[in-house]
């Protein structure tokens, strides 16, 4: 096993314990604004459709039940604008954290093989080419990358942590790029419904793709947008030549979506309210926090989409963590996410108006 977790960086928020005791010591108790976890209900149709489906006693499908698939087929053309989407298009993930972890291993890469993903990015693009063996490198506009070796680009938009948004064009000329050089384009869309200041475009739009799905896959999750986060929810759409040998490794792997859970998937992409209602909590929950982050002296940027504030005070990102860590408010180091976020924090939107309403006092 130790050479297994040898390949692993140390987990980053274990650096930040000491924070969260010190945050945790305020008299009127923690603001918890760093990892963004969801803390609003689960919309009650969603739930009904978990506990109706709860009596199964047998084995569920890696592929999901036709409903399941039906659901994520209409949604991505509903939502997305997506067009010809069938079965052979989409797969049920247990959610998207582990398809991310695990991909470049499921895709057979190796040594001598390279991932590349955004300078600022989520770490776990890092942790699953390191469990590959694969090499691996960030970019600032990965049509500067060298296409030789290159078999996964890692795209994130609207980006943890910054909520930057990539333009249709660019998205376009990327893809284009890709398919120039036969890389395999993975676009990591999970933040897709909460642009703010922008509207994001997914690879899966014909404006983008041309009309086509060769080469690009696209990583959906429900953790955000329905509060699902502990359901594991997740599901890729995009090229059928990917996803086919995905869906027979995943069959050999066990790795199923419980079968109450893709019923509670079904309730939830069929339903549009709930997301609008959890969109304006966000919304609201982002205007105060902003303006109070700009009052104490900080400087937002990007930040146009997503459930983060990527803010600075232009000093190292672990003296502001400490510094918000005195006033009871627990934030992230932007160096979790590469060292070019090492004078920003990220601040997570998920917590409860009234913690909201705390740290927007303190602030």
């Amino acid at each position: 096993m130790s050479v297994v977790s040898d390949r692993l960086p140390t987990f980053p928020w274990d650096k930040l314990e000491p924070y969260k005791k010190t945050a945790a010591a305020h008299p009127d108790g923690i603001v918890d604004l760093s990892v963004g976890t969801p803390v609003d209900p689960v919309p009650e149709l969603v739930q009904k459709a978990l506990i109706d489906a709860a009596d199964s006693p047998g084995y569920p499908t890696v592929w999901g039940t036709p409903a399941l698939r039906d659901a994520i087929c209409g949604w991505l053309e509903r939502r997305l604008g997506a067009r010809e989407v069938t079965h052979r298009h989409v797969l049920p993930v247990v959610g998207s954290k582990e398809l991310v972890a695990w991909l470049p291993t499921q895709l057979g890469l190796g040594p001598g093989d390279r991932v590349a993903y955004p300078r600022l990015a989520y770490p776990t693009y890092e942790v699953g080419a390191r469990l590959a063996r694969a090499g691996y490198e960030t970019y600032d506009d990965p049509r500067d990358l060298d296409p030789a070796g290159l078999k996964l680009l890692w795209l994130n938009s609207p980006s943890n942590p910054t909520g930057k948004v990539l333009a249709k064009e660019e998205l376009t000329e990327i893809v284009a790029w890709a398919r120039a050089h036969g890389v395999l384009i993975v676009s990591d869309e999970c933040y897709l419904e909460l642009g703010w200041e922008a509207d994001p475009v997914s690879v899966l739009h014909p404006d983008v793709n041309g009309g086509s799905y060769d080469g690009i896959v696209a990583v959906h999750s429900l953790s955000k947008r329905s509060n699902l986060a502990g359901y594991r929810a997740a599901f890729v759409a995009g090229d059928p030549a990917v996803l086919g040998p995905l869906l027979e490794i995943r069959k050999h792997g066990g790795m199923m979506t419980s079968a109450p859970t893709q019923a509670a998937v079904v309730a939830a992409l069929g339903d549009d309210a709930h997301v609008h209602e959890q969109r304006a909590r966000y919304a609201a929950r982002r205007e105060a926090l902003r303006s109070a982050l700009l009052s104490h002296g900080f400087r937002i940027e990007h930040s146009e989409a997503s459930l983060y504030l990527w803010a600075t005070r232009d000093e190292p990102c672990w003296t502001t963590v400490a510094h918000l860590a005195d006033l009871g408010v627990l934030v992230a180091p932007g160096d979790f996410y590469g060292p070019a976020g090492d004078t920003f924090v990220r601040v997570a939107l998920t917590a409860t108006d009234e913690r909201i309403a705390a740290a927007v006092a303190r602030l």
